[in-house]
């Protein structure tokens, strides 16, 4: 019984075997005309259509869903921080201004990006408490592009209205601002400005500081990645003194509400 039982099984494997060459010889006759053929009737449509890239309109831009990969043409108005081959820059163009953060960037590029210059962006539409930004984008230069600097609008009569979120990102001004108390120090005494939002910083960190108009009263900040401890506008802000009138220059960030990033203070009175 056993006897048969192997007879059987050497059997199978024969027919088995014989199955196996033939479809490898089906294999071979086939495979190369599918290849070939794909490779002509694919390979230069993927070429072209992997440089057709889109640009957004700002307009465009802004209607785009949250978390879409979205492109963008844009000039650099300033460079907030390179960390790791990741940089985070101002950029506006005639029509609006975007926030772009942590863009793939080598730090010889970096250095390129001189205030004016003109980059294509394509990157992740983001909100982040407020702030409408491109994250993890890429960039390229816009070779033969022109330069763009953008004049700062004065938004000081927007501050109480709702139109002030559509210049978010832009370079704005602010005059006829009185500086209020930011804090208490240590005794108790008020004081013009705080390290750090809650006065727990030190020397170097972002500075914040209140101004009001119109009876009401806004937050400002001198972003230390920005403008750091050596610049005029920090040093500037170190001296306020609760009370005086003072003129403002910065971009319209967005932090729950209205959170300007300061460039230029000038007291004008």
């Amino acid at each position: 019984m056993k006897k048969l039982l192997v007879l059987a099984l050497g059997a199978m494997m024969i027919l088995s075997l014989s199955a196996c060459s033939s479809q490898e010889t089906t294999t071979t006759e086939t495979s190369a005309p599918a290849t070939t053929e794909a490779t002509v009737e694919t390979s230069a449509p993927a070429t072209s259509e992997s440089t057709d890239v889109t640009v957004m309109s700002y307009e465009e831009y802004m209607a785009a869903d949250l978390d879409t990969e979205v492109t963008i043409e844009t000039y650099v108005q300033a460079k907030q921080s390179w960390w790791e081959d990741t940089a985070t820059i101002y950029t506006q163009s005639p029509e609006g201004a975007y926030f772009v953060y942590n863009m793939a960037c080598s730090q010889e590029d970096y250095d390129k990006l001189e205030v004016g210059t003109k980059i294509r962006v394509t990157g992740y539409k983001a909100e982040w408490s407020g702030e409408i930004e491109i994250m993890d984008g890429t960039f390229e230069f816009v070779e033969g592009g022109d330069t763009y600097v953008a004049e700062p609008i004065d938004v000081t009569e927007l501050l109480a209205s709702e139109e002030l979120i559509d210049h978010q990102n832009q370079k704005v001004t602010f005059t006829g601002m009185t500086v209020e108390a930011a804090g208490q120090d240590d005794s108790g005494a008020d004081v013009a400005y705080l390290y750090n939002w809650d006065g727990s910083g030190t020397d170097g960190d972002d500075l914040y500081f209140n101004a009001s108009y119109n009876g009401n009263t806004y937050t400002f900040v001198i972003e230390s990645y920005l403008c750091d401890n050596t610049t005029e506008v920090y040093e500037a802000v170190k001296n306020l003194e609760i009370g005086q009138t003072i003129d403002m220059e910065g971009f319209l960030y967005w932090y729950e509400g209205v959170n300007p990033h300061i460039t230029s203070v000038t007291v004008v009175e």
